[in-house]
């Protein structure tokens, strides 16, 4: 009789699926494991709405930046103040290239100055004047008819796109200055003919201004968004060329120049001098590339609007400001007065 009801009680506890359910002073096992996973699962969603509402906050305020003119302003006039003071730096120091050696003319260490003057100054005039920039509109009375205006909207998107690559450009050209002139150390030394280095970056450059020059003229006439992307990828290689360069040529003289006795006069700076010229530029263009290039697929990584300017202050600053910055600070010494045998400008 007494198994009979031990049994009874037992089966009774049997849930529906058959299986036998321990009962003890805090419950069933089920139930003991279910309180056990409860407080779990209840910090593991609650950090999953943390972490989504942190995501919302996060994109909220990055919207607000980029639509709040407070912000476009400033940021824009920063980098025009910035880009001012690289410019101004640039230029002095041509002034005093010229003061200390007025008998040399144009050596490379002057063009390389003159050409961050101006790069840096356009793109101060530019930043300083954003709103006009972006927001360029051509006068309506100046068009009849409707492809007129069209045409006329279409020079508006293509002179911001100029007034914007134009100075990227100017950019390559002059820090290549740098790669060639490495270059032709590095020909000299190995007793390489060296003389075509010079043609050879004339009608490298030269190419590739009559190409960015044909795409805009494309964009004015057929506003095309493959095209326009075209040209952000045609950047982006001219980078990934630059950082190659400075990469190899730098490397090259680098490698070559720890070959010197150690007692050799003023190794050990120029070690230094073209080791931190190379790393600098090389990282600079690196970002310019990967970041153009994202732009060419990704609209929302755009660097040719107004309402991004949080993007445009890290890209600008990582890649021209501080590294101009850096490059006239590390090459800010002045050549001798007095120079014996073939004159070495970059020093």
């Amino acid at each position: 009789m007494t198994r009979d009801v031990i049994r009874g009680s037992r089966e009774s506890n049997t849930d529906s699926l058959g299986k036998g359910r321990e009962i003890g002073p805090l419950g069933s096992v089920g139930e003991r494991q279910e309180r056990k996973r409860g407080p779990t699962h209840t910090r593991s969603g609650r950090g999953k709405a943390q972490m989504m509402w942190l995501a919302a906050s996060v994109q909220n305020w990055w919207d607000e930046m980029n639509d709040s003119a407070k912000w476009q302003d400033g940021v824009f006039y920063f980098l025009s103040a910035a880009y001012s003071l690289v410019s101004a730096v640039a230029l002095i120091q041509v002034v005093r290239i010229q003061l200390r050696v007025p008998e040399y003319g144009w050596t490379t260490q002057k063009v390389f100055h003159f050409m961050n003057f101006v790069v840096n100054g356009v793109r101060a005039v530019v930043f300083g004047f954003h709103k006009n920039v972006f927001l360029f509109r051509p006068r309506s009375h100046m068009f009849r008819s409707e492809i007129s205006l069209l045409k006329a909207s279409c020079f508006n998107q293509v002179f911001t796109l100029v007034l914007l690559d134009l100075p990227g450009i100017l950019f390559f050209s002059t820090y290549t200055l740098l790669v060639l002139f490495w270059a032709e150390i590095y020909y000299q030394a190995r007793s390489l003919p060296s003389d075509k280095l010079r043609i050879v970056y004339i009608i490298v450059n030269c190419g590739i201004y009559v190409i960015q020059v044909c795409i805009w003229i494309y964009l004015w006439i057929h506003d095309n968004r493959i095209v326009e992307s075209i040209g952000s990828i045609f950047v982006a290689v001219l980078s990934f060329i630059a950082a190659v360069g400075f990469i190899l040529y730098g490397g090259r003289l680098f490698c070559m120049l720890r070959r010197f006795p150690i007692e050799s006069k003023g190794r050990q700076k120029k070690l230094h001098e073209v080791g931190s010229v190379a790393a600098i530029c090389f990282t600079c263009f690196l970002v310019r590339c990967c970041v153009v290039g994202s732009s060419a697929f990704d609209t929302d990584m755009s660097l040719d609007v107004l309402n991004h300017p949080i993007l445009d202050l890290i890209y600008y600053t990582l890649a021209e400001i501080l590294p101009a910055a850096l490059v006239l600070y590390v090459l800010r010494k002045l050549p001798p007065r007095r120079v014996s045998g073939q004159y070495h400008p970059i020093r």
